[in-house]
């Protein structure tokens, strides 16, 4: 098979908002850099965002980025590296700034200053009254910040290649990552993209799960390069269950609805968070909120003639903010509901959300694995941003509106790091050959004729094991028949192949990629969710229900090979005083 080679100085994987935000800071100081996305950039996942991007502004009330500190702390479950926190709280109000000189449409206030509401687990003056800080564009921030990256990377001259699917990464002959295997979707072609450093901004993996928010697109494809290169994930227990998923269909419902003053009730009309989190109550943290709509539907309080789901109302906002600052959600509530949220009550469930997990990395965006002597080392030559990235600013559970602050943060950090390590002479390595061979052996791998597995019945049983034994509420028992379950899916996804080979297309190839990365990142999940024996953030055990930070103060590690390790918490921050770990107030 010839191999095309295209050379560039760096090359990002993936065009969402940190893929986009790093290319950007690289190709405005005229770096040849290339971004590969398997869609076109303007429907990364990115675009489904709704409700904010957080930044302590104060344009509406008084706020400090100390107190946005405390909370991402408190909410992560104190599992969030300190001195990362610090940095992206800090350069909030100014990537904010700086997205809107790029003329990201924010609303607006009266006073003409952008528009803050307020969103669970933001609180003023350490934990007191909830605070307002999510920036908004109405209901579609992720939309507008998208649109806006996109818009000046065009303009910056970034080379896009869309609609190609990163294969596996090519490591270097002695150390570090040389580039990537890709195929372009439409045409079939493969190339190596070799590049003096590789940014992995590949998003979530949502879709391991039966009930998702996330796109058919957020398949992990990141942890699955990262993996099969031999290094390692951190954190993947961790799963953010969005309390607000359209019942049966997982469509976000933002925590925005409830920020401009929504709330949820059961089948009684009973406002139930009030008993759950009787101070933040509906603006508790999502791991709160999940739980509690969780428990509501289990003991007999859900609604629907099934009892399963509980009920959004937000009919007392009155049509004009409704339509002023929740217009996408009123669309998705028809679309998918059929319900009027002018007049009636949206059917909502907790539905997966956000990989708080993924490559382990540093503020600077640098991929860092663990060696046999259990000590970090920087992986040359790879970066990675965004969802698929664990910074860790998010610890345990990610507070809302900080996802997109993350996207531009470390997007910009890892740009701006690259910069000078380009500038210093950062220089292409040897590939290895035998990187490049397995790479293109798997292309071929499902056109075996005696393979008999069916790729969509594995997929679809994956998913069902993770939602019933890996969802909200997890247990010893269950989770070890899930992990079984699991490896032997592994084992028959091997012996899989794509049907009628005369009709196939290259997408139902993709499929199949994307199944390996799927796999691969729910085999991760279950063994460190079975690893870690206690419940912290996400992290939620029948058999275990108290937080043990005697013994679980730390980020697992794990290898494909079966390999685990530990990392300890950065209690380190560099100008505020660390947050020790204090008792779970809800």
């Amino acid at each position: 098979m010839s191999l095309a080679i295209y050379e560039f100085d760096a090359i990002i994987v993936g065009a969402g908002g940190a893929g986009m935000r790093a290319s950007l800071q690289l190709a405005q100081s005229n770096y040849n850099v290339a971004v590969l996305s398997k869609v076109y950039p303007t429907r990364s996942h990115t675009v489904s965002a709704q409700g904010g991007i957080s930044a302590a502004l104060g344009n509406v009330d008084e706020d400090k980025w100390q107190w946005h500190m405390y909370d991402s702390v408190i909410g992560s479950g104190f599992l969030g590296d300190q001195d990362a926190i610090e940095y992206m709280c800090q350069n909030a109000p100014p990537s904010i700034i700086e997205l809107e000189h790029m003329g990201l449409p924010f609303s607006r206030l009266e006073s003409g200053k952008i528009y803050q509401r307020a969103f669970g687990g933001h609180t003023k003056n350490f934990g007191g009254d909830p605070a307002h800080r999510a920036c908004a564009a109405a209901d579609r921030t992720g939309h507008a910040l998208l649109h806006t990256l996109y818009q000046k990377n065009v303009e910056a001259k970034t080379n896009f290649f869309n609609e190609w699917y990163a294969i596996d990464l090519v490591r270097g002959k002695d150390k570090g990552i040389s580039g990537v295997i890709a195929m372009c979707i439409e045409t079939g072609e493969i190339a190596y993209f070799k590049a003096r450093a590789t940014v992995l901004a590949t998003g979530g993996a949502g879709r391991i799960f039966e009930s998702t928010t996330n796109a058919y697109i957020n398949s992990g494809d990141g942890n699955g390069l990262a993996l099969r290169a031999g290094l390692p994930l951190q954190d993947m227990e961790f799963w953010q269950f969005h309390p607000t998923g359209i019942a049966g269909v997982g469509c976000l419902v933002t925590e925005g609805c409830r920020g401009e003053g929504g709330y949820l009730i059961n089948k009684d009309g009973e406002r139930f968070m009030e008993r759950y989190a009787p101070h933040l109550k509906d603006l508790a943290c999502r791991d709160v909120v999940s739980r509690a709509c969780i428990i509501e539907i289990l003991e007999g309080r859900g609604c629907g003639p099934e009892g399963d789901h509980v009920l959004l109302k937000l009919d007392h906002l009155g049509e004009d903010v409704l339509k002023k600052r929740l217009p996408g959600i009123c669309e998705l509530a028809e679309e998918f509901a059929d319900v009027d949220p002018r007049k009636e009550p949206i059917p909502v469930i907790p539905t997966c959300h956000y990989m708080m997990g993924g490559i382990p990395t540093n503020m600077h965006g640098q991929a860092i694995t663990v060696n046999e002597k259990g000590e970090d080392e920087i992986v040359e030559g790879l970066y990675a941003v965004g969802e698929c990235a664990c910074v860790s600013v998010h610890g345990a559970n990610r507070l809302g509106t900080n996802s997109l602050l993350d996207l531009v943060v470390f997007g910009r950090a890892a740009g701006m790091s690259l910069e000078k390590a380009l500038a210093a002479g950062l220089d292409h390595r040897d590939e290895s050959q035998a990187d490049i061979d397995a790479a293109l052996a798997r292309i071929n791998r499902w056109d075996n004729p005696n393979n008999t597995e069916d790729l969509i019945a594995i997929r679809n049983e994956m998913k069902q094991v993770m939602q019933t034994s890996f969802g909200v509420f997890r247990d010893a028992e269950p989770m070890a028949k899930g992990l079984e379950k699991l490896l032997e899916l592994q084992k028959r996804l091997q012996k899989a192949r794509l049907q009628d080979q005369s009709k196939v297309f290259n997408t139902a190839r993709i499929e199949a990629f994307e199944l390996d990365n799927l796999m691969a990142t729910a085999i991760a999940t279950a063994v460190l969710a079975k690893e870690r024996t206690e419940s912290r953030g996400a992290h939620a055990r029948y058999d275990y229900t108290e937080r043990d930070d005697q013994h679980w103060l730390k980020h697992s590690v794990y290898f494909q090979d079966g390999r685990l390790g530990f990392r300890p918490v950065n209690f380190k921050p560099k100008e505020m005083k660390a947050i020790e770990p204090q008792p779970e107030v809800e």
